[in-house]
């Protein structure tokens, strides 16, 4: 494992925001969804891409608070563009599951 400097994870900016829509990303090449996240008024709405489709359901996904990266540029993905990157983890089958804040906390706050 390569061990990275503090300033280094300074860089990457994790924050939360809110899923506002989802909807199937039919032109993607595994089964994903195509959203659409509230970051607040400073930050604005970003699109993302995300292989959530095994766990979660476009409804599921409403307002749910989720943490992500928005400082990558972004990045083509098909016809789509995405503009941060939505975290999760792969349990044993493979299967997404979604980095969640625990608690209600204001959109847009950096994880540190």
């Amino acid at each position: 494992m390569q061990q990275i400097d503090w300033q280094d994870f300074t860089k990457v900016e994790l924050r939360v925001g809110r899923i506002i829509a989802a909807t199937h990303f039919a032109k993607a090449r595994k089964p994903a969804y195509q959203l659409q996240v509230d970051f607040g008024p400073e930050l604005g709405i970003k699109k993302s891409s995300a292989q959530l489709t095994a766990l979660y359901t476009p409804e599921d996904l409403i307002n749910k608070l989720v943490v992500a990266v928005i400082n990558f540029p972004p990045k083509q993905i098909g016809p789509f563009m995405s503009e941060c990157l939505v975290t999760g983890f792969h349990n044993a089958k493979g299967e997404v599951s979604l980095c969640i804040p625990e608690h209600e906390v204001p959109l847009g706050t950096r994880l540190l």
